[in-house]
């Protein structure tokens, strides 16, 4: 039998996981709407248009890869073989979205659809593997939760990638063509990501094997609605995905044009809130070793909001330190609730199965993916909307309408739906207490192996 403790090497290679995915979203939270827009030349509203699409194909195949990973497992495991397997087309995809052809408007418009589905596809191959892998890993809360902390630092450490790295090479290797560089750029973050997803299917191993049974979707779908704290989880993905894509799409757009940073400014207002996501990561899993993790999802979300008016309120365009100060505090709190988040998912699929006396794994994990990609599609079309609607014009010196609505979008309308987010949570009770009955009645049942 192996041991429920994880070492330090294996909780390494299980954050490189999510380093290699979050080359991917973090590029998508914080620089693809900016690309598209000064760089690559698409309207806003075309934007709109095409966030929405591609999430939802990006839905479609989280929900079918969620059924693919029930079904099949190989010698390396259920969850594992996906990163050995598909790094490379991964990897590939990446790149494609980021190469600009020197086409006609529509022709190119053609080449975004194409390539951002098939990026996104890819990313459901792996992604929906990879964030099943820690119900497999280890049936300990706490080693769970630290196993998340590992994971959500180094997908900070992604991010923080995609906001130095990518401008800082983008201008070198550009020779002049902003499109030809961020090209090169991301070039090298999509091959550190497949490297990444085979140094996480190398280190990793899944000991917990749970019993799933064959059923059909309707089937397990109906399962899924009687767990009322799954679907608290899938309320809480929306609203706080919303949140955070709506907030990251905008900043650059908010450093560069409401504080009139110039190129270092932007990269280091983008960078500080990384840096300070990357500080929360610690600190939230030094924080629930001794407060409930429940009580500290709650009430960070609510004082996002506080945090988020006094952004507004506060910050005039050209008040740079102000503004600094305040998005680190923002970005530190907000973060705070994130190994929590990863970690219930897992612990909402086992109270299901004690509640119903039926597992589902696969689509719940899928599930709660298509919540993160409902939540990026609606903030991207939020994005492309508010844009159109502020009046925003790329490259150009922005009217005070389009300033202000910048700033909107970076303070008070994320911060709603972080307030949502945070009230919702007052419905959800699975605490480390509960959770520990939850384990003694599935091993009484004989749910859970290993």
């Amino acid at each position: 039998m192996h041991t429920q403790k994880l070492s330090t090497l294996e909780k390494i290679g299980f954050g490189a996981g999510d380093m290699a995915l979050n080359v991917v979203i973090s590029s998508m939270m914080l620089i693809i709407t900016f690309f598209y827009t000064d760089i690559y030349g698409l309207h806003t509203a075309d934007l709109a248009m095409l966030f929405l699409v591609v999430k939802l194909a990006g839905a479609a195949a989280d929900l079918v890869m969620g059924q693919i990973t029930d079904r099949y497992t190989s010698k390396w495991g259920r969850y594992r073989p996906y990163f050995l397997l598909l790094a490379v087309p991964y990897g590939i995809s990446v790149f494609f979205v980021f190469t600009t052809p020197a086409w006609g408007y529509d022709a190119k418009l053609v080449w975004a659809y194409s390539t951002y589905i098939l990026m996104t596809l890819m990313t459901a191959g792996v992604g929906i593997p990879y964030i099943s892998l820690p119900s497999s890993l280890t049936s300990d809360p706490q080693e769970r939760l630290s196993a998340n902390g590992y994971r959500l630092f180094f997908a900070k450490i992604a991010g923080f990638l995609v906001t130095i790295v990518v401008p800082v090479l983008a201008e070198r290797w550009g020779g002049g063509s902003a499109a030809t560089g961020y090209q090169m750029a991301m070039a090298v973050m999509a091959a550190m990501g497949v490297l990444l997803f085979l140094f996480c299917f190398a280190t990793t191993t899944e000991r917990v094997t749970h019993v799933v049974e064959k059923q059909s979707l309707w089937a397990q779908l109906k399962l899924l609605l009687r767990n009322d704290q799954w679907l608290i989880l899938c309320g809480v993905c929306v609203t706080g995905t919303i949140g955070y894509v709506l907030r990251g799409s905008v900043a650059i757009y908010y450093a560069k044009y409401y504080l009139g940073g110039d190129t270092a400014t932007v990269s280091a207002f983008m960078s500080i809130g990384v840096a300070a996501a990357i500080v929360s990561m610690i600190a939230s899993t030094w924080i629930t070793k001794f407060y409930c993790k429940v009580k500290l999802f709650r009430y960070t979300q609510i004082g996002v909001a506080v945090i988020s008016l006094l952004i507004y309120v506060l910050v005039k365009p050209g008040d740079i330190m102000l503004a600094f100060a305040l998005y680190f505090l923002l970005s530190f709190v907000v973060d705070l609730h994130a190994p929590v988040f990863w970690s219930a998912i897992a612990e909402t699929i086992d109270y299901g199965q004690v509640k119903t006396g039926k597992r589902v794994s696969g689509f719940a994990f899928g599930g709660i993916s298509v919540c993160q990609k409902a939540g990026m599609g609606v903030a991207g079309v939020l994005v492309g909307t508010l844009l159109t609607y502020f009046n925003y014009q790329p490259n150009q010196e922005q009217t005070q309408f389009a300033l202000t609505g910048i700033a909107m979008m970076l303070s008070i309308i994320p911060g709603f739906f972080h307030l949502l987010m945070g009230l919702l949570m007052f419905k959800y009770r699975i605490s480390d207490e509960y959770y520990t009955e939850v384990k003694a009645e599935m091993k009484s049942h004989g749910y859970v192996a290993g």
